[in-house]
């Protein structure tokens, strides 16, 4: 089965083609950048082809490139593609925003990494120090199928375990629900919110707390505390913990924040994003 991979040569479209690469696909890369066909061929020792050759007889085109790139490329190619070829994204943004084109008889797919969780099994070192995911660690990932036959969302998890192996778990999901995990959940709340503890940490250091200490201290907090919080482990805070969160919500969080994930704020998100 053929794959043409654009962006190939990108830091994503890298990542990508070293998992593709001894798989059961066939793989087209494209890459305009002399760059990125440099770093490609450095790093995975294969060669570019130009985007007419890599779509012809293609079943799936994996289009790695930014959001606010998606627009301009799926257009660029759409009338390249054979009816019933797979048009996959890598994150919902641009899908959820409108930025594929209208094209009925097309299969639009979408999948994303979760990345390695903090708690998990790994042993070895590689897997333990892949934070990213798609090299050593277990990771799980989310999937969608846009439109397109039932039959075709086999086809795009089958690639998308392969472009982000090794792989925990599969989850199938909408692009509507892609959208809420991410921009909502993962960048709005959650990096959002470690940003503020960074900030929190540099605060207690500029007041004279020993820069190590501080971080020692903040990551083993948020690594227990995180343990109780997601139920990894069967344990309760204490009773001053639990006055300290009721006190520090109502500081640091407004009473309206979980509007975030109103579908109003979800789109205008996106559309900064794309």
């Amino acid at each position: 089965m053929k794959i043409a991979l654009i962006g190939a040569g990108g830091k994503m479209g890298v990542r990508l083609s070293q998992n593709l690469k001894g798989s059961r696909f066939n793989v087209a890369h494209v890459e305009v950048s002399d760059a990125g066909r440099d770093r490609l061929k450095a790093e995975v020792g294969v060669d570019c082809v130009d985007v007419d050759a890599a779509l012809e007889d293609a079943r799936a085109v994996i289009l790695a490139v930014p959001d606010t790139a998606i627009r301009a490329v799926a257009k660029g190619i759409i009338d390249k593609l054979a009816p019933g070829t797979m048009l996959i994204a890598l994150d919902a943004a641009a899908p959820f925003a409108g930025h594929f084109p209208e094209r009925k008889d097309v299969t639009y797919f979408v999948t994303h990494p979760c990345h390695p969780p903090i708690f998990n099994d790994e042993t070895q070192l590689p897997a333990k120090r892949d934070y990213f995911g798609g090299i050593a660690a277990k990771q799980a990932i989310v999937n969608a199928l846009m439109q397109g036959p039932e039959e075709d969302y086999a086809i795009g998890e089958e690639i998308a375990k392969t472009i982000f192996q090794p792989i925990l778990r599969s989850h199938r999901v909408s692009v509507e629900q892609m959208a809420l995990l991410e921009p909502g959940l993962s960048e709005t709340v959650c990096a959002t919110l470690l940003v503020v503890m960074k900030e929190a940490m540099d605060e207690v250091i500029r007041q004279g707390v020993d820069p190590v200490a501080a971080r020692d201290f903040l990551l083993g907090h948020m690594n227990i505390l995180g343990a109780v919080v997601m139920e990894e482990v069967d344990g309760v805070f204490s009773d001053a913990c639990n006055k300290a969160i009721t006190n520090g919500k109502k500081r640091l969080m407004r009473d309206d924040w979980i509007g975030v994930f109103k579908p109003d704020e979800i789109r205008e998100s996106i559309r900064q994003i794309t």
